[in-house]
């Protein structure tokens, strides 16, 4: 199951990464217009930040969440199609609300998927099973747009477009046959209740809370160094598309990063039963949470490195250690994630994540711009000043709760009781 589960993400999240450089490069194809075909691709990046939590119910509320996600796959898909066939053809106020319509079902691609890894695997094998579900992120991100490439030079954007769909049908046969779970969560009909509880599961419990902001600052980061290193493969090496060798050099050593921790087996330490309270949360997960800190602070040397690099060769390094950062980030906050999260509202937290990190790579990337024009060692700067902030909210939020903010509405008890039930899952 894990093997079948692992192909059908790795195809969904590859379609995915392929539909937005495969939705701008039609549409500049076909219309000559640059403007719609930037708006294309916003509008199909920006819908999702309002979709995730939306789809995390939806996804927590079914007893088989697997045929959920095989129609947002359909729908995704459908709706790059009807974008595609509207090129020139429909007014582009349509097309760009296709757009925005069929990005809300973006974040059922990537964390939809992730929610259900407990259901395909048992506890003992769902460290390792996690690391191979993120290696699946970094071949994606690695494969989608060199896939772009290669199609849209050989046949054209539109058949880039098409190869994305295809790509998510292929998908479909593993998301129909996930596990269903033995019982439906959730209440039927309260759905702004279940939003809210979704919300609760994540601002009151501080592994979630702390991982979630650290990743969310981390990934505004990020989003400088992509938009700088097209800039800075042409300072350094006279070639803009010497940047997008950098970025392929970062996802090729997040995958090994996480190749390794795949082999290595490395495993979170479950909660005791019992009332612990906050500080046993974070003394249980010690070891994942470090790993958190440790590869923001990779990412960070690795992009302040870039910024002052005289030389390509000394980019390329940069390149390398931002990926050795980036790869363990993306597995330390899914097994935050899925220690913590109460399982019925699991799908949430993962979707809403999704969205909430999708919503600052755009916020990074619109800080980014000017900073460009400025140069590119600037907006590298600000990346690395950017992961910075990152490990130091994670700090701020590891204080004691009474440090913080005094008694909240959730408390310890709350906490300790979502901190209880992934321990029992794990076990």
């Amino acid at each position: 199951m894990l093997t079948r589960y692992m192909l059908g993400a790795l195809a969904s999240r590859t379609g995915d990464e392929m539909s937005g450089p495969a939705l701008l490069v039609a549409g500049l194809a076909v219309t000559g217009s640059p403007v719609l075909a930037s708006s294309l691709l916003a509008g199909l990046t920006v819908s999702a930040a309002a979709g995730g939590p939306l789809l995390g119910v939806v996804l927590d509320r079914t007893r088989r969440p697997g045929r959920v996600l095989g129609w947002c796959l359909v729908g995704y898909g459908a709706g790059l199609l009807v974008v595609l066939a509207g090129l020139g053809r429909l007014p582009d106020a349509a097309l760009i609300g296709v757009a925005v319509l069929t990005g809300l079902l973006g974040p059922s691609l990537n964390g939809g998927w992730t929610a259900q890894l407990p259901l395909v695997v048992g506890a003992g094998r769902l460290p390792r099973a996690n690391a191979l579900d993120a290696m699946s992120y970094n071949v994606a991100a690695l494969a989608g747009p060199a896939l772009v490439g290669v199609i849209a030079t050989a046949a054209g954007g539109e058949a880039a477009v098409v190869a994305g769909v295809v790509l998510l049908v292929a998908a479909l046969p593993a998301a129909r046959v996930l596990p269903a779970r033995e019982e439906r969560l959730g209440k039927p009909g309260a759905v702004r209740e279940e939003l809210a509880a979704g919300f609760r599961a994540i601002a009151g419990n501080r592994a979630l809370r702390r991982a979630t902001v650290t990743s969310m600052v981390s990934m505004a980061g990020l989003a400088m160094l992509i938009v700088a290193a097209p800039l800075l493969g042409l300072r350094l090496a006279g070639d803009a598309g010497y940047g997008a060798l950098l970025l392929a050099v970062t996802a090729g050593a997040a995958l090994a990063a996480n190749a390794v921790i795949a082999r290595a087996g490395v495993r979170w330490r479950p909660l005791r039963a019992g009332r612990q309270g906050s500080a046993g949360v974070a003394r249980a997960g010690m070891g994942w949470d470090t790993v958190m800190v440790v590869s923001t602070l990779l990412i960070g040397m690795g992009t302040l490195v870039a910024a002052v690099a005289g030389a390509f060769a000394v980019a390329v390094v940069a390149a390398v250690v931002v990926g050795v950062g980036e790869g363990p980030q993306l597995t330390a906050l899914f097994a935050v994630r899925h220690r913590e999260a109460p399982e019925r509202v699991r799908g949430q937290v993962f979707t809403t994540g999704a969205s909430l990190k999708i919503t600052s790579f755009a916020a990074g990337s619109a800080l980014a711009g000017p900073l460009v024009a400025l140069s590119p060692g600037a907006a590298l700067l600000a990346g690395a000043g950017v992961q910075l902030l990152a490990v130091a909210a994670y700090g701020l939020l590891s204080l004691p709760r009474s440090a913080l903010e005094g008694p909240t509405p959730y408390g310890p008890d709350e906490e300790t009781q979502s901190g209880d039930q992934a321990g029992r899952v794990e076990r």
